[in-house]
């Protein structure tokens, strides 16, 4: 259910620590002239590639205390502008034009300053409302806030958003129950209240929500703009109640401004070029027409003429105008002294890496160990120990388990471990887009945050089947087996983590992974002893193979025999699936596990350096 809000005054952590934050949030003047912004486009058949033009000479500014609302049907390029004064744009080749922040260029530290909220809100289903905040807090504040303080941030900020009645509640999901979307909303702004933003950017706050609560929200960011805060956002229809609040408006249609100004002043204008409703409407109606094309008089044939005509009476009457005002703010900013260097990070990597580490856990504690998981490895376990239940004394049923075993857990894991980036890639592009924390802390969190899953399950999985199928009865060949088999376990674990990060489709990572299970499978020597020499090869890239091999080593020795006809015991080296495979170099296998399990990972890591910034 929806709660009540209260807008209050932004008053920090309200223990008098505020002040360490307020020292350094100076107001920030953004202003933004002849934005031109192109992306290439491909051209089917023998055509040529090519470049679609999204921005096309974009002109304002917005002051500390004022909110600018950017209007325009989809399509208009207000999005991309958002994305590009954020600082948030790859491709600055294709980018040109002058956009400074108190008449400088983006940096680092203005990013230590900048709050950007996405239209979708981009967070994690199973964390409560409390918990969201107050990990955004303990990443985001600077290192000279205590953890108390940080969280006291956090509770300021629920208070401040009207959260407190909901800060219990789980964020929820498309599958999970939770929080309504107003409140979600909120929640997505109140992580870049957190840190205090000089700058604010919002895409469509209101998207998909009723008047009522849409209202309320932009009351909450037209309060901000009292304390000095410079607020941009983009919005789509808004009520006539919302759109005189909007201390500026930019009307954008095909990439054109045709109407900078103040909210008040838009209805004048446009009847003073000839454009005036016949009824009373909505301003962002009659705006959103005209962006469109549409007027009172005109069919849908003569939308193309209006749109020039439009584009042509802002050039006439307006671009001088906001020219100059973009001039004298130049001119205000050329003597201004350049910003104090800051450390890049606000917190420390050990710092990131245990939050971050306490936050995976927390979220990925109800999909590791959900009743499905466990019942499905528990079900396969208990079906492969009554299959080898009297395998004890027969060779080739306990070296099928074995093989079975080591396939299993070079298998489950991979696909598992396939789906751990690709649903975590929006997230971990909108959290380092913000310079949350350091791409190698969030790596080595979510490893360790992993391995939880990654061996409990099979260790339990190993004491069912071990014992049930009659391996050797010695507590040492037992733990030398299981060692063997979760060394397998988190090389194929990489294998299925490097898939996700390199290829990011889950369709196209999933085929690729199947095709090279089952080929490091059939080469694992257990289903072809005579295979061809062209193809050997594959064997010595296979982790089941050295998998296979250690766990033939952990129960038999060269000097071992077995009952090989009914008056004759052959050695057990000879036996032709422990022949293919061998006694020796069992000390190269470790190492080729070993080395498996550190490219598999850095191969990750460099997929993940695609994800987003790399910085």
């Amino acid at each position: 259910m929806e709660t009540e809000m209260e807008p209050q005054p932004n008053r920090g952590t309200g223990d008098g620590r505020d002040s360490n934050l307020a020292r350094v949030r100076r107001p920030v003047t953004l202003k933004f002239e002849d934005v031109v912004y192109k992306i290439k486009t491909k051209g089917k058949g023998k055509a040529k590639q090519g470049e679609r033009v999204i921005l096309k000479g974009v002109s304002g500014a917005v002051l500390p205390g004022e909110m600018l609302a950017m209007l325009g049907p989809s399509g208009s390029g207000k999005t991309t502008l958002l994305t590009v004064l954020g600082g948030r744009i790859g491709g600055t080749r294709l980018l040109t034009g002058s956009i400074t922040y108190n008449g400088k260029p983006f940096t680092n530290s203005l990013k230590r300053r900048t709050g950007f909220v996405t239209q979708d809100d981009v967070l994690y289903p199973h964390l409560t409302v409390t918990e969201t905040l107050v990990y955004t807090a303990l990443l985001r504040l600077p290192s000279t806030l205590s953890r108390q303080e940080k969280t006291a941030q956090a509770e300021a900020v629920m208070v401040q958003l009207g959260l407190t009645a909901c800060r219990s509640s789980i964020i929820g999901g498309p599958l999970v129950r939770g929080v309504s979307g107003g409140e979600r909303k909120r929640v997505s702004i109140g992580q870049e209240m957190l840190i205090d933003p000089s700058l604010l950017f919002l895409d469509e706050p209101t998207s998909g929500l009723d008047s009522t609560i849409a209202g309320r929200i932009v009351s909450t960011l037209w309060d901000l703009t009292k304390g000095g805060k410079t607020v941009i956002m983009t919005i789509h229809q808004p009520s006539s109640r919302l759109f005189y609040m909007f201390h500026k408006v930019l009307l954008l249609s095909d990439g054109n401004s045709i109407y900078y100004g103040k909210g008040s002043d838009a209805m004048d204008y446009f009847a003073s070029v000839g454009y005036a409703p016949t009824v009373p409407m909505n301003p962002a109606d009659f705006l959103l027409d005209l962006a469109n094309g549409v007027s009172s008089d005109e069919t849908s044939e003569d939308r193309a003429w209006t749109k020039e005509a439009l584009v042509s009476a802002y050039r006439l009457h307006l671009h001088d105008k906001v020219s100059e005002e973009v001039l004298a703010l130049s001119k205000q900013f050329n003597e201004c002294e350049p910003d104090k260097i800051e450390t890049k990070w606000c917190t420390s990597w050990w710092e990131q890496f245990t939050v971050l580490l306490q936050r995976d856990l927390k979220e990925r504690k109800h999909e590791s160990f959900s009743g499905l998981k466990i019942s499905q490895v528990l079900i396969v376990a208990l079906l492969a120990g009554f299959l080898w239940l009297h395998s004890g004394g027969y060779v080739q049923d306990q070296v099928g388990l074995l093989f079975f075993v080591a396939s299993f857990w070079s298998f489950y894991p991979v696909f598992e471990a396939i789906f751990t980036f690709p649903q975590e890639r929006t997230m971990l592009t909108k959290e380092r887009s913000s310079g949350m924390y350091r791409l190698s802390s969030y790596f080595a969190a979510k490893l360790v945050g992993d391995l939880p899953m990654e061996l409990i399950l099979p260790i339990i999985f190993v004491t069912i089947t071990y014992w049930m199928g009659g391996l050797k009865p010695v507590a040492a060949n037992f733990f030398m087996n299981l060692a063997v088999l979760l060394l397998g376990v988190l090389v194929a674990q990489g294998l299925g983590l490097a898939l996700g990060a390199l290829v990011m489709d889950l369709k196209t990572a999933t085929t690729f992974a199947s095709v090279l299970t089952l080929s490091f499978m059939l080469a694992g020597g257990y289903y072809v002893q005579n295979i061809p020499s062209f193809i050997a090869w594959i064997k010595y890239i296979s982790p089941s193979y050295y998998t296979f091999k250690l766990q033939i080593a952990t129960q038999y020795s060269p000097s071992d025999t077995y009952q090989c006809t009914p008056s004759l015991r052959c050695q057990i080296a000879d036996f032709p699936s422990i022949k293919l495979v061998g006694f020796d170099h069992k000390a190269f296998a470790v190492l080729a596990l070993l080395l498996m399990l550190f490219l598999y990972r850095l191969a990750a890591y460099l997929g993940l350096m695609r994800v987003g910034v790399t910085n």
